[in-house]
């Protein structure tokens, strides 16, 4: 058992036991328990830290470097200006194919036609999958070459197998950009081919990949394929962090001569995960080259700490007209607290809950929560869960509950 269990087990008995003790201490309370378990002295961060901190000067248009587990913006230069996303925009289409397969709407199997409207018609001019035309192609090979390969021929493909026509598509992918939150953002295809009204912000795009990170279940690691072969052509990933960081994992490179070189890219360290936006760089080499230095700057400055565990044992609470007189609350997840290590401080971590429940109660049912607090402020929070099921008690017992809690109040 670590130092933090026994501390927080502690805490928590004492709690419990002197709160049943002290009925007095229990009428204050109002049906309520918000105590400090534990204080432990680390690095935190807040917004006013974040930007405290000098970011990296870069030559580009707008970028952002964003902590996935919090969605916090770490660094940003021009984070909501519409910009062409070029390339970048293939992110929001294989982000809807990747949930219309985990919804069952599609499968993998599926047989996409390659019209001639989408076919590349073995142009240089744009990058390709090179599915010859009225052949097909599965989703999931379409779906690599949309990722690993940026096939305009696939995203124009799937488009019209989704929706019917590319511009039917790109409704879909504002109605997904609104549900996502990106509020700077518009699509007008399911490329990124330059077209006016077409535009995405650094801090949409890394709002979106933060949404492919977390919705994209299995299909998440073919953005860290480095290679996909179709056709008899072989084609390498244009994002360079793939073969010279092994924490990179993701996501999209763009380029146009609007939009200039982009790179959406996410890196995992330890227990942090991190998701850089470069938008507007010169060269293929600026914009791997900035990405690279965004993140160390950030891996550098920011660590996650967990707080507490998921699971976490917090508190044995009083259970009324239940089977059982008690229940064990824990953690559902882990509380996780973004801190910036430049700045040293307090984090405490508060229980607010009801200090006696009524039964039923089921398994997971939340009945509180956790919260990590900086400076008399919550930063992070957790649901407290029941770890067991209490059924209702019987009439007689219920009864007597009910007329001792009615006298007890009278006192």
């Amino acid at each position: 058992m670590s130092v933090f269990s026994r501390l927080l087990i502690d805490a928590t008995t004492n709690i419990t036991s002197s709160s049943a003790s002290d009925s007095t201490q229990k009428k204050q309370s109002k049906g309520r328990i918000k105590t400090v378990l534990l204080t432990v002295s680390m690095a935190t961060a807040s917004l006013s830290t974040a930007f405290a901190l000098t970011p990296p000067e870069m030559d580009n248009t707008a970028y952002v470097l964003m902590d996935y587990d919090t969605g916090e913006i770490l660094a940003q230069k021009n984070a909501d200006e519409p910009l062409p996303p070029a390339s970048l925009t293939k992110m929001m289409t294989s982000h809807i194919i990747e949930n219309k397969l985990q919804s069952g709407e599609l499968k993998e199997s599926d047989e996409v036609l390659m019209s001639e409207k989408a076919w590349c018609k073995g142009s240089s001019s744009e990058s390709c999958m090179y599915v010859p035309v009225n052949t097909k192609a599965s989703v999931i090979d379409m779906l690599r070459g949309i990722i690993i390969q940026s096939g305009n021929d696939a995203s124009r493909a799937m488009a019209e197998h989704l929706a019917g026509s590319e511009e039917a598509f790109a409704q879909m992918m504002n109605s997904e950009a609104e549900r996502l939150g990106m509020t700077n953002s518009h699509f007008m295809n399911a490329t990124g081919m330059p077209a006016i009204g077409h535009e995405a912000s650094a801090r949409d795009l890394a709002i979106l990949a933060r949404a492919i990170i977390s919705e994209g279940g299995k299909y998440y690691p073919i953005y860290a394929e480095k290679e996909f072969e179709f056709n008899g052509i072989k084609q390498g990933n244009r994002n360079a962090l793939l073969m010279t960081d092994d924490t990179v994992d993701g996501l999209k490179t763009g380029h146009t001569n609007a939009a200039g070189y982009c790179l959406v890219a996410s890196s995992k360290r330890d227990d942090m995960r991190l998701i850089s936006v470069i938008m507007g760089t010169d060269s293929m080499q600026e914009r791997a080259d900035q990405s690279r230095e965004l993140l160390n700057w950030g891996f550098g400055h920011f660590a996650t700490a967990v707080v507490a565990p998921a699971n976490q044992f917090v508190a044995k609470v009083p259970v009324y007209f239940g089977q059982e007189d008690e229940v064990t609350v824990a953690t559902g997840d882990a509380l996780k607290v973004l801190i910036a290590k430049v700045e040293q401080d307090n984090i405490e971590t508060v229980v607010d809950m009801n200090d006696a429940l009524e039964a039923p109660i089921t398994k997971g049912q939340e009945v509180g929560k956790m919260l990590a607090m900086v400076d008399g402020k919550s930063v992070a929070s957790v649901s407290v869960v029941a770890t067991s099921d209490i059924a209702e008690a019987g009439f007689f017992k219920r009864t007597w509950q009910h007329i001792s809690r009615w006298f007890g109040g009278l006192f």
